[in-house]
């Protein structure tokens, strides 16, 4: 367990799924500390990918975490490529808005790992291109919106996952 950077585990946490939520090198600190809170919620574990844009010491992610970092299994790797080394493909579901299925389509299971990129870059092009048959989208109807927040992206794709699993 990753001890919260301010203070002393109240408790540990619970893992409740096998799922994962995999940030590629986010930068808005409110965002992963939602995120981290999301994961606190329902159990998942939260890898976070290097280099980071923040500290997680950072007033904004602790805020936005509020007092549930210690129900947070979070895990720290250095790079993408570090990290991909050490998952099977088959347990891999990677979203972008350059997908074309709906993140419906996808078929998550309980070992899977939920693969979100920067809130400005999004996905290496690269790792779009070698797991085109893994990429999956959230659909956008109004053409002048570019993409969702990423926290609320990351809502919306974990919450599929825990209806099709039978969690919700």
């Amino acid at each position: 367990m990753l001890r919260s950077p301010w203070g002393t585990p109240k408790a540990r946490f619970a893992r409740l799924l096998a799922m994962n939520v995999v940030l590629v090198q986010p930068e808005v600190p409110p965002n992963t500390g939602n995120i981290a809170r999301l994961c606190a919620a329902v159990g998942m574990t939260l890898h976070l990918v290097g280099p980071l844009g923040f500290r997680l010491t950072d007033s904004r992610v602790r805020r936005a975490g509020l007092d549930y970092w210690d129900y947070v299994d979070i895990k720290r790797h250095s790079s993408l490529d570090t990290f991909l080394e050490s998952i099977p493909d088959s347990e891999l579901f990677f979203f972008s808005k350059y997908a074309a299925d709906s993140y419906t389509r996808a078929r998550y299971q309980e070992e899977g790992y939920l693969v979100f990129g920067s809130e400005t870059r999004g996905l290496p092009e690269a790792v779009r291109q070698r797991y085109s048959n893994r990429l999956w989208t959230i659909p956008m109807f109004h053409p002048s919106v570019r993409s969702l927040n990423l926290a609320n992206a990351v809502s919306i794709v974990c919450y599929e996952a825990l209806r099709q699993l039978g969690r919700v």
